[in-house]
């Protein structure tokens, strides 16, 4: 019976001892908050903020959560804040390649809903043009 007893209260001690290993590890975003986003170079969230507007840069549209207008805004819209706000959209500058990738990841992992074929078309030709590295150093 003690010998019961003993094994357990050595595995009450182990399970203890190893959920107290899970809780321990450090929480990225807490590690993250209390800090200027873009402050370190070598920090891989700097990547994820939009360079800062020029005085000429338009503000976007309002009604669009600050989206630029043009043909595909109101498509891009609707489709993305679903799940997330247009500053997710705004901030980032990725390549056109990229914007494929994402479109799949965001829809195979994600959850998010398809639309048809030319909703598709029109909301990534918009964020392409809009939101793209490559286009953002040509202009």
């Amino acid at each position: 019976m003690s010998r019961l007893f003993s094994r357990a209260i050595l595995g009450a001690a182990l399970l203890a001892l190893c959920s107290g290993m899970a809780v321990a590890r450090d929480d990225p975003m807490r590690m993250l908050s209390g800090r200027p986003a873009g402050s370190n170079v070598m920090d891989p969230m700097t990547s994820l903020v939009a360079p800062a507007k020029t005085e000429g840069e338009a503000a976007g549209n309002v009604e669009l959560g600050g989206l630029p207008d043009g043909p595909g805004a109101e498509e891009t819209y609707y489709q993305c804040v679903a799940c997330h706000s247009t500053e997710i959209i705004k901030q980032q500058r990725l390549t056109d390649a990229r914007w494929d990738e994402l479109w799949n990841w965001m829809r195979d992992t994600q959850g998010m809903v398809e639309p048809d074929a030319d909703s598709r078309a029109t909301i990534l030709a918009y964020l392409k043009q809009n939101f793209s590295s490559e286009r953002q150093a040509s202009q």
